[in-house]
């Protein structure tokens, strides 16, 4: 594959089949961050909240058998060869859910949204990859770095199951336990027990993450040219596709371009199999602007979370980076912050 199709080409095709299972577990699984967590504050359910668990779980099993089966170096991937930072990962965190309630969806969302026809997720992605390459590159970037500064190659990988093999414990059996683990707790209360369908669609979004690890993995070290090992997340790959829209003849694929346009496909798929694909726009002033504003947080965000919520929600932590839980529950509590302004706002009951 790799001599007919080359590296970066074949890296494309492996993000895009990911992506677009991602696309039709939003469309047709119902898969969505800002969902689940709006269904478990205000709605007294938290089935979708428990698909979350079971993708984490699915992923952080998946990823720790490639580990143990030497189909992935997990000590490589950004997760855990960049030192933590616990502030950027809180403020960052903090932000990107704040940004995801005000826009109504996260990177990964909106463009789950754009795949059914609605327009105004076409402006949240446009001006959310805008905003992440504006502090990740751009004219930002260097008060970014001096407030948050990056080192990569950490003397130790940065991730829960190196650090419990200092004491013995071989990271396949850590993640092993963690991850059945969450599916057992996701799954273990009848009466909130997510659905057959649930279930199945939130194994596709783990499995999903897994097959970018392996594949990714695969083509650095099998190919001759340097590839990144990396895996789903959407922030600055959406920013990374509008640049190879425009710049195609003087540049390559890459896993980033193929799973970002993967997700639209599954979900046009996924929303013309349910009958739900429609064209819809935004009537309300007042609510672009709304939205335009959450995507203008989110991007920046998820830069200093260094992931949004599939990146570090997922993706991070199916390797057990340390900054995965922290960056998930900061991206709840903004959330949270965002729907309780939106929803009952922040003026105490009378």
């Amino acid at each position: 594959m790799l001599e007919t199709l080359g590296e970066a080409n074949t890296a494309a095709l492996i993000g895009l089949i990911g992506g677009i299972a991602l696309g039709l577990a939003a469309r047709i699984g119902r898969f969505c961050t800002l969902g689940a967590i709006e269904d478990a504050l205000y709605g007294a359910d938290n089935r979708r909240l428990k698909m979350w668990a079971i993708a984490i779980g699915v992923a952080i099993v998946g990823a720790h058998l490639a580990i143990g089966f030497g189909l992935l170096d997990g000590s490589e991937t950004a997760y855990l060869d960049r030192v933590w930072n616990p502030l950027g990962t809180i403020i960052g965190g903090l932000m990107f859910g704040y940004g995801m309630a005000l826009s109504g969806n996260c990177g990964y969302g909106a463009l789950a949204r754009l795949g059914g026809g609605d327009l105004r997720s076409f402006v949240i992605v446009v001006v959310m990859a805008l905003s992440a390459y504006f502090v990740m590159s751009g004219p930002l970037a260097h008060a970014r770095v001096w407030l948050f500064p990056e080192v990569t190659g950490a003397t130790s990988p940065q991730g829960f199951a190196q650090l419990f093999e200092v004491y013995g414990v071989a990271p396949l059996v850590t993640g092993l336990v963690i991850g059945t683990g969450l599916v057992v707790l996701a799954i273990a209360r009848a009466e909130t027990r997510p659905s057959y369908k649930q279930v199945f669609w939130a194994s596709v979004v783990g499995l999903a993450v897994v097959s970018g690890w392996v594949g990714t993995y695969w083509i650095a070290t099998t190919g001759f040219d340097a590839e990144p090992i990396e895996t789903h997340t959407f922030a600055a790959p959406i920013g990374d596709t509008i640049i190879y829209g425009m710049t195609a003849s003087g540049n390559a694929l890459s896993f980033s371009v193929g799973s970002v346009l993967g997700v639209v496909i599954g979900a046009v798929l996924g929303s013309y199999s349910k009958g739900h694909f429609r064209w819809e726009a935004c009537e309300d002033p007042r609510e672009l602007r709304r939205q335009l504003l959450g995507a203008a947080i989110m991007g920046p965000g998820a830069i200093l979370a260094v992931g949004c919520s599939v990146g570090q929600g997922i993706s991070a932590f199916s390797v057990l980076a340390f900054s995965a839980p922290i960056a998930f529950i900061a991206i709840f509590a903004g959330a949270a912050i965002g729907l309780r302004q939106l929803i009952t706002g922040f003026a105490p009951a009378e």
